[in-house]
């Protein structure tokens, strides 16, 4: 067994996810090639990056993100920091010839993606873009009745992404609302995830006609260097002003033929992490809702004028990596469970010294969707979205 060494920059809500599962990883999936080692944490401050390593169990910790990239103990950097960092941490680890995994998006804009993309190209260090939510049992299953051929040919595809934890205007300006630092507003941090899950079960996306919405233009101040998610409410502080996008709505067409839209918010009043996708073939459809993540809604047109209709598949231990989570499907699955299934196909390809999916080409990919789609707004035209080719790492 291979011990590798951890360095987890960002000790915040996704640190927290990232380190529950490299706990997690041996006891789900046993036997194992790879034992991740919690080695080293980073964090703004010493104080900061002390509390994390006892929090998530790491040895050392730092207030320099920098001595993770020249430790030559360290094997995987881990960057799970605000975005605005992404692009400077990767391309210095994976010159330093450390594996990378970085959350998502893989970066502000398209211009610094493209600069990370080219980076993981000059080196053979697996690379991984954290797009967690494809990990979902229900997903996997979804993706291997398409590529069967259940429901035929694709014909439409609705993806959307709901939340509410922004739609208070009295939650504080967290850096996902300013536009130095995140990139992007509802694009960037959410839409990206649906446009992930479109790419992985219907193809490339190569046009887009969106629109987007600024719907609280200022909020509080933020008191704490915490990202609260809207727990937090700051009433009568000092207020700033709010310069990305709540909301997006978009309509795609797909490299196949296939058409359809993406949607998503963080002021949706009554919806949590709604993650929808309903995918429309020749022989069937598909209905996928996260709130229910262990649920996949099915409908062949093989089943006959009598009893054709929606009928709901419960992921349980006879599906995609449904093995080595829980022994019934009642028991279920929660977010940490695709954080885990991601690391465990992480620690996979290193160990096997394979590329794994997503990867920064499709972090670069997405970018260059988000990228269209928000000329698309500020246009109002249909704007083509350029094909990043693999084999000789240029789009056209």
């Amino acid at each position: 067994m291979k011990k590798i060494n951890v360095g987890l920059i960002g000790g915040g809500f996704m640190g927290k996810a990232h380190s529950l599962a490299y706990s997690a990883v041996p006891m789900f999936f046993w036997p194992t090639e790879i034992m991740p080692v919690k080695h080293s944490i980073a964090e703004a401050t010493d104080e900061l990056a002390s509390d994390a390593a006892m929090r998530f169990g790491f040895e050392k910790s730092t207030s320099d993100w920098r001595s993770i990239i020249d430790d030559p103990e360290i094997d995987l950097v881990d960057i799970a920091t605000p975005n605005n960092l992404h692009a400077e941490i990767a391309i210095a680890a994976l010159e330093a010839g450390k594996h990378v995994i970085c959350e998502k998006p893989l970066a502000r804009t398209v211009e610094e993606a493209a600069k990370m993309y080219e980076a993981s190209r000059g080196t053979d260090r697996v690379h991984m873009v954290a797009f967690n939510y494809r990990r979902t049992p229900a997903v996997s299953l979804a993706k291997r009745y398409i590529d069967e051929g259940a429901i035929g040919r694709i014909l439409n595809v609705r993806a959307t992404y709901l939340q509410d934890w922004s739609a208070d205007p009295s939650s504080p300006l967290s850096w996902r609302f300013k536009k130095s630092i995140a990139g992007s507003g509802a694009v960037g941090d959410i839409l990206t995830h649906v446009l992930d899950l479109a790419r992985y079960l219907a193809g490339e996306i190569t046009e887009v006609s969106s629109l987007t919405a600024n719907i609280i233009t200022e909020r509080p101040l933020q008191q704490a260097g915490a990202d609260s998610l809207g727990n937090a409410k700051n009433d009568g502080g000092p207020m700033g002003p709010v310069d990305v996008e709540d909301e997006v709505l978009s309509l795609v067409k797909f490299a196949s033929g296939a058409i359809g839209s993406v949607e998503a918010t963080r002021n949706a009043w009554g919806r949590n992490n709604f993650i929808t996708l309903e995918i429309h073939g020749s022989e069937g459809s598909i209905f996928f809702n996260y709130e229910n993540r262990d649920e996949l809604q099915v409908c062949f047109k093989s089943d006959g004028n009598d009893r054709r209709g929606f009928r709901t598949i419960y992921t349980g231990p006879n599906h995609p990596n449904g093995a080595n989570l829980w022994p019934i499907p009642a028991l279920g699955i929660g977010y940490g469970e695709t954080k885990i299934i991601e690391a465990h196909d992480l620690f996979t390809a290193i160990a096997g010294g394979e590329p794994v999916r997503p990867d920064f080409g499709d972090g670069y990919q997405v970018a260059l969707v988000d990228h269209a789609i928000l000329e698309s707004a500020a246009s109002g035209q249909w704007v083509k979205v350029p094909q990043l080719n693999r084999e000789t790492g240029k789009v056209a």
